[in-house]
């Protein structure tokens, strides 16, 4: 917890650090987090307000699937189906480079430093086939 935080929060940390402030300075500070206060209660019920929404959207569409004899076990295997994972792409060629490291290459989108140097060397995609 912050320092600042810790004087708020406890009235007599707080009533010390206010023993120098006028009644004016109080008033002031007290008006000033009375707008903060105010305000943060409009954000709060705003989103509140935003969920509740939220909410009773989900529940109108849960109605309609009802009624239209929708379960939403069929809605979720749909999904599943769509939403399927992409299988990763095997290697289809190797080369092992000068120090002795063994590179793979799909032989899809650019082309890797180790296979660009393979191939400035005279050698062709067939020569390093996997």
């Amino acid at each position: 917890m912050s320092d600042f935080l810790k004087i708020l929060t406890r009235k007599n940390s707080l009533r010390k650090q206010c023993q120098e402030l006028s009644v004016s300075e109080l008033e002031k500070v007290i008006s000033d987090l009375t707008v903060i206060v105010d305000d943060r209660r409009e954000e709060e019920a705003a989103v509140q307000a935003a969920e509740q929404e939220k909410l009773e959207k989900i529940e109108a569409i849960r109605q309609s699937m009802l009624e239209a004899g929708v379960d939403m076990n069929d809605l979720m295997g749909m999904i599943g189906e769509v939403a399927a994972p992409k299988k990763k792409v095997q290697p289809k060629y190797r080369v092992v480079d000068d120090e002795g490291v063994e590179h793979e290459w799909s032989g899809r989108g650019r082309t890797p430093l180790a296979f660009q140097a393979y191939f400035e060397k005279g050698f062709t995609k067939d020569d390093c086939l996997i």
